[in-house]
């Protein structure tokens, strides 16, 4: 990993049971296999992650979720309900790492080969507080990697309030002049297209892809070409409107590539 000293990096799962989702959340089956098991599954097959951990609440029903991720083999770390931040800083506690890979258990299509190439741009540059596709959209919607170095994410722990400690990242890149930040994209962009499951629509789209695509945690590529080639498919959750990060959605597009502190970057 570079000619510095190594360097840890974890894959954290945010998994929730009790969330406000349709039918088919965490436990729900998709191609035979359970919707946190495909994240799990996902981040242990990227090479440059240590290893995998979920994070979910203390509440009573979470338990099964804890249950559920232990089953998978993956260590359990539990803690606030709505400070998800919390819970992130208390993951960090008990499994020390130099950087988190934020995952949720929403995104059942992650591409290792992405978390790959975000850790790896870390790793090669640890001076940036955090990594990511999402600074400037161009994968799909649900194929979102972001990366956070584990000095900036105490760090926000100690000043962030509102939905910034909801989403856990949100403090640190809507701050450039404080953090050092660096997006990745890839070309063709296919930000038009969404695989996250956040409706009902977005799962039946989910379940109809998983069932043409091979057993495998699949390629962006290839999840791309088939939603190109099938139109019918993309039309499933075509309708379906991104709620914006205040009121529980994800990291909306922004118009850089990279900033660093106290100015423009890459």
């Amino acid at each position: 990993r570079g000619g510095g000293a190594p360097t840890s990096v974890q894959a954290r799962i945010r998994a929730r049971g009790g969330s406000a989702r349709p039918p088919g959340t965490v436990f729900g089956g998709l191609g035979g296999r359970l919707v946190l098991g495909w994240v799990t599954r996902a981040a242990r097959a990227a090479t440059r992650v240590d290893e995998v951990i979920v994070a979910t609440s203390t509440l009573v029903g979470d338990d099964a979720v804890a249950d559920l991720a232990t089953s998978l083999g993956a260590p359990v770390v539990r803690g606030s309900e709505d400070d998800v931040l919390s819970r992130f800083v208390a993951a960090l506690d008990a499994h020390p790492a130099d950087a988190v890979v934020r995952l949720t258990a929403d995104c059942p299509l992650l591409d290792p080969t992405l978390i790959d190439a975000v850790v790896g741009a870390w790793t090669a540059a640890p001076t940036f507080d955090y990594v990511s596709t999402v600074l400037v959209r161009s994968l799909p919607r649900g194929m979102d990697i972001e990366l956070v170095a584990a000095r900036a994410l105490r760090a926000v722990d100690g000043t962030a309030v509102g939905y910034d400690r909801v989403h856990v990242t949100s403090a640190v890149y809507a701050d450039p002049t404080a953090y050092h930040l660096l997006g990745l994209s890839v070309t063709p962009a296919a930000n038009d297209l969404r695989v996250t499951r956040d409706t009902t629509e977005d799962l039946v789209l989910l379940r109809a892809l998983v069932a043409v695509l091979p057993d495998a945690p699949p390629a962006w590529r290839d999840v791309v070409a088939m939603l190109r080639s099938r139109p019918d498919l993309v039309a499933i959750n075509a309708g379906v409107q991104q709620k914006p990060i205040e009121a529980g959605g994800c990291r909306s597009c922004c118009s850089v590539t990279g900033v660093g502190r106290g100015g423009s970057g890459t």
